[in-house]
């Protein structure tokens, strides 16, 4: 967990395309390419738009919105494969028209998306055809989100705060939607407010990409060196270097109490300190500082993530459990303050909370099989085998090599087939699990443990 100074802070983030585009995907909403051999007339307008045929999609999506007219997603589905056919000004005519006829909210609402991808509209214009849409609507969610967004690009970012709230509380599913509400909080100041959204948004089993973005808006917000002295950058690159690079943790004391001279209220040089007197086996002196850094900086999750490494390291887990809960409500996108709050959870048999815990802690750090494996435990010890495979697959089928793993879905399919009810059902666990079992002793033929689950399998 180093710390380690960003070469270039962020000091603006444009909103990513994937999440502001008129897709399915925006909004949560989308359907990927189906595998099936028939798909939905919606599916397979999805598929058109995927594959880069946007005229068969506006075919197929003109059917679906003549007989589902009150559709948003179809509404946005065929805008959307209006403006990749390059029909964006005749689509946004043919609504006008419309509209002057019998002016509808949906039209209203296309007709703003329309102009939104349009650069010379996507201001003032977009604006008032939402803003229309809802007057017609007001109680459509995605109405109040598109007029929240389109504002938010604008850089109105206190408007954008009422419509936003609005979409949230209308539809609290779409966890997604509260990123853009996060911007508009975090750039009116309500730093709080912002982390709180984010919160909401990786307890939402999010996309990757809004993961992604939910990094992007939380780390300038979580910044430790924002108004870093420049006069003490030299000193302190110098007592990172022994600290991280030479293993030095006793000159890296040295550099940083002579920046703490000049600069006493330094939280992160704190935060520092505390980790090289960690290294030197100074528990005391390390609380100390931590607690130095949280007294100056109450809002940084990392320091309490420090803390409670400490405290866990010694022991204390209540104390350790408190600090990481403090890590995680500070700064939720801390992959290891939830992997933590799980393992403590899990140790007090409270499976509920361990595995949003891990959930999250999988979410944030897709790649961690520790994550996974400890996610597949808690789904174990609930019952859901089916669930707990999942886990244990996905690192088994990243890295065959990997025989723990193979050798824990082997134990978990053993489990499975001893307390399957049905003949079938325990025959075909039985197979999974002999499939995996012989997996581990072709690399290790004397692994007793895998030997012995195949010895009870053979007894069933």
């Amino acid at each position: 967990m180093p710390l380690t100074p960003p070469p270039n802070r962020l000091r603006t983030l444009r909103w990513p395309a994937a999440l502001l585009g008129l897709g399915l995907l925006a909004t949560g909403c989308g359907h990927g390419q189906a595998q099936a051999p028939a798909l939905s007339p919606q599916a397979q307008a999805r598929a058109y738009l995927d594959g880069n045929q946007p005229d068969e999609a506006v075919k197929l999506l003109r059917e679906l919105h003549a007989r589902t007219p009150d559709d948003v997603d179809v509404a946005r589905a065929l805008t959307e494969a209006h403006v990749k056919a390059g029909r964006a000004d005749a689509w946004a005519e043919e609504l006008r028209q419309a509209i002057a006829k019998n002016e509808r909210a949906v039209d209203q609402y296309m007709l703003g998306l329309t102009l939104f991808s349009r650069a010379r509209d996507a201001g003032a214009p977009t604006v008032a055809a939402f803003e229309r849409a809802i007057a017609l609507s007001p109680t459509t969610a995605e109405f109040h989100y598109r007029l929240g967004v389109a504002r938010l690009e604008s850089e109105q970012y206190a408007a954008a705060l009422g419509p936003l709230r609005k979409a949230v509380e209308l539809a609290p599913e779409r966890a997604g939607w509260k990123l853009p509400l996060a911007k508009a909080l975090a750039r009116t100041g309500d730093t709080a407010g912002a982390v709180e959204a984010l919160g909401t948004v990786v307890r939402g089993n999010p996309t990757p990409a809004e993961v992604a973005t939910a990094r992007a808006l939380m780390n300038p917000l979580a910044d430790p060196f924002q108004n870093f002295p420049k006069a003490a950058e030299a000193k302190l690159e110098e007592g990172m270097r022994y600290l991280h690079e030479l293993d030095a943790p006793q000159h890296a004391l040295i550099a940083f109490e002579e920046i703490l001279h000049d600069y006493p209220d330094l939280a992160v040089v704190h935060a520092l300190l505390g980790l090289a007197y960690q290294r030197l086996d100074d528990a005391g002196r390390a609380v100390d500082e931590f607690k130095q850094a949280i007294e100056r900086a109450p809002q940084d999750g990392k320091n309490q993530l420090y803390l409670g490494e400490l405290y866990l390291s010694r022991q204390r887990t209540d104390a350790a459990r408190t600090a990481f809960e403090k890590a995680a409500a500070l700064n939720p996108l801390l992959d290891l303050a939830w992997f933590r709050l799980g393992d403590l959870r899990l140790e007090a048999r409270d499976l509920d909370t361990a595995k949003e815990a891990f959930q999250v802690a999988v979410t944030l750090a897709p790649d961690s099989a520790a994550a996974r494996g400890k996610l597949s435990l808690v789904y174990q010890l609930q019952g859901d085998y089916a669930a707990a495979q999942r886990e244990l697959k996905v690192v088994a089928d990243k890295d065959p090599e990997n025989t723990e793993f193979a050798l824990r879905l082997g134990l978990l399919y053993t489990d499975e087939a001893q307390k399957a009810r049905r003949p079938e059902d325990r025959q075909k666990a039985a197979s999974e699990a002999e499939r995996w079992l012989g997996k581990v002793l072709e690399t290790q033929p004397d692994n007793a443990v895998a030997s012995k689950a195949l010895q009870v399998l053979k007894g069933q």
